[in-house]
């Protein structure tokens, strides 16, 4: 098994929850793998869920950036929602401009609420408030929530949603800067990997979202996998591997 360094803890900001861990390949990394945790967006949920596949992608020859966030709730993790939970997603990523490493290739791997963040973070530069921050070449998001309008419909996460924007209604023009489903097409492609079995985020987010992004001209595929929510973060698992054999086409 190939040894890799011991992972480097990066502050982006002064709050306990705004820092991001840096796991280095033992050589010259293919590219930068951006890892955003998911947990429905709570603050309960940290990026220790994210590890076991930044520790994965390091061993395959990635900088693996797994990324913290303020979330919604109480406590060192709490104090998320609009704006500040996607404040801080953008200045982890931007933070990758104080390392040294190649930002030619950066792509994002979310799972659940996380990939709505990689994807959200895929069209945030449009954006004057988040304009001109580092740019993702490509993402990968695993079980996404990524049409939060729908997700509010079927009660996807319970009040999750509504939790995240500060409000008890359906999202609606204010929320469309915030929901990938109302940011197509996004200008780098979109791999939606997702378990056919899932209970928690129903396949039909990133069957539709891909549906939509391929009307709207965008590059968006489907890689339904055997299945419920938490295959897709096994790194052990062949689900992951369709992971892997994604990245492996773009470093």
């Amino acid at each position: 098994m190939t040894t890799t360094p011991e992972p480097r803890r990066i502050e982006y900001g002064a709050g306990p929850a705004q820092f991001a861990e840096l796991h280095l390949p033992a050589g010259d990394p293919h590219g930068v793998v951006v890892v955003v945790h998911g947990g429905f967006w709570r603050a309960q949920y940290d990026l220790s869920l994210g590890t076991p596949l930044a520790v994965d992608l390091a061993r395959r020859g990635w900088a693996a950036w797994n990324i913290e966030y303020r979330r919604v709730g109480s406590g060192p993790g709490g104090g998320g929602g609009v704006p500040e939970t996607f404040d801080d997603v953008a200045a982890a990523v931007d933070a990758l401009r104080g390392t040294d490493l190649d930002l030619s290739t950066v792509v994002a791997v979310g799972h659940s609420a996380g990939g709505h963040l990689a994807a959200w973070a895929a069209s945030r530069t449009r954006d004057e408030r988040w304009a001109g921050g580092v740019e993702l070449t490509a993402v990968v998001s695993q079980a996404g929530v990524l049409d939060l309008r729908r997700a509010v419909r079927e009660g996807v996460g319970g009040t999750a949603v509504p939790d995240l924007l500060g409000t008890d209604a359906d999202p609606g023009a204010v929320d469309a800067a915030y929901d990938p489903q109302q940011q197509l097409p996004l200008d780098v492609p979109l791999w939606c990997v997702h378990g056919r079995d899932d209970d928690v985020v129903p396949i039909n987010q990133s069957e539709e979202y891909v549906a939509a992004a391929t009307a709207a001209g965008a590059r968006a595929e489907l890689v339904a996998v055997d299945g419920d929510h938490f295959v897709v973060i096994d790194p052990d698992g062949p689900a992951w591997a369709e992971v892997v054999g994604i990245l492996d086409g773009l470093g």
